[in-house]
């Protein structure tokens, strides 16, 4: 006959049954709203502060990086630090909303992770306004009718979103800051997978999934549209019929997902940019992006990269474009670490602007402070 004990329940020791413990988080509730309501009134006194100003926007990106990186390294990581993210862009999303919401457009429709991105950075008390193209988030942008922008720019599977650099050279408007959202594909069909013929989905998710798809679905073809929400809509009312897209689009279409992940890269990750009108301010974790273009003559890029690299410059991209006005022109676009406010990338931007024909600061920028998010 054993003679284990078997262990007594979590917090027996104590002496404590579970409707106290209840009564303690009760306790606490009471004091986080009190916190909440004062922190809203805060929150008010310093919008009115602004409007005496002049300031017409209220959402300062840097600012919402800073507060939410003092809360993460304030705690102790009882909470999950991603969560703990999440209730602050809420907390600073009610915040604004009871001034002004901030009026955020994204590539639509909605379910997309262009919309999952806007909500990441803005919460869900902003007002998300959706756009057909990248184009009309850029147009929409320029005229005003929204306060800020959001458009992807990279894949760390499928690369550069072209469309998006090629604005740039369209409009002068600024980058305010940049979301990371870590990608997870799925397949969602209403069918069997024996059954499946046709898939519907972006070109690039189609590329993110090669391998998966050429393992389990060699024989399907594969249709673009213009959203992977687009597709799994097309996907819920067909039959022989799937779909390669985001999990909040199966359960918005009432679609099941067959198989979860399914992308090549597990770390699969989207980088989006916030455009806008507005400076952002120095964080110290910040981000410059510059776009020009180079003398016709040996070694020009070289002098051009010797500029950073004298001064210790650490560079995280270079891209080349054409410029359309001319055959052969190619305009450069570079990101580096540190903002413009910084004594050697102003050092290093003025040692640029001599070596190029033309030059513009694209902005200054917070850097996302947690690129392992998880949305799906």
């Amino acid at each position: 006959m054993s003679t284990e004990k078997s262990n007594p329940p979590q917090g027996a020791s104590s002496g404590k049954s579970i409707d106290d413990y209840r009564t303690k988080i009760d306790s606490i509730d009471k004091q986080l709203v009190s916190l909440l309501d004062e922190r809203a009134e805060v929150a008010r006194e310093i919008g009115q502060a602004k409007i005496s100003v002049g300031k017409q926007k209220f959402f300062d990106p840097s600012r919402q990086k800073q507060v939410i990186q003092n809360a993460i390294s304030m705690s102790n990581s009882s909470f999950p630090q991603e969560s703990l993210r999440n209730v602050y862009v809420e907390i600073m999303s009610g915040c604004l909303a009871r001034e002004k919401p901030t009026t955020v457009g994204y590539l639509g429709p909605e379910a997309t992770f262009s919309h999952l991105a806007a909500l990441s950075e803005f919460g869900n008390s902003a007002e998300l306004k959706t756009f057909n193209s990248i184009v009309d988030v850029f147009l929409a942008m320029d005229r005003d009718w929204i306060d800020f922008g959001v458009v992807p720019i990279e894949n760390s599977t499928g690369g550069v979103i072209h469309t998006t650099l090629d604005m740039f050279l369209e409009y002068d408007l600024l980058i305010c800051s940049e979301i990371y959202l870590n990608i997870h594909q799925n397949l969602i069909s209403k069918n069997p997978l024996s059954r499946i013929k046709t898939i519907y989905s972006k070109s690039e998710v189609f590329l993110q999934c090669q391998i998966w798809l050429k393992e389990n679905l060699p024989a399907a073809q594969h249709i673009e549209v213009a959203s992977t929400a687009k597709g799994v809509e097309l996907a819920s009312s067909r039959d022989y019929a799937a779909a390669i897209g985001s999990d909040i689009a199966a359960r918005m279409f009432n679609v099941p997902v067959l198989a979860a992940g399914i992308e090549d890269m597990k770390d699969n990750t989207t980088r989006f940019l916030v455009i806008g009108k507005q400076k952002s301010q120095p964080t110290g974790q910040d981000k410059t992006s510059v776009m020009f273009s180079i003398q016709d003559r040996p070694g020009a890029l070289f002098d051009l990269l010797q500029a950073f690299a004298e001064r210790g410059i650490n560079l995280t991209k270079i891209e080349s474009r054409p410029t359309r006005r001319k055959a052969w022109d190619l305009v450069f676009f570079v990101d580096m670490e540190g903002h413009q406010s910084e004594a050697k990338v102003s050092e290093a931007l003025e040692a640029l602007g001599t070596h190029t024909r033309n030059m513009r600061i694209m902005g200054s920028y917070p850097r996302d402070i947690k690129t392992d998010r998880n949305l799906e």
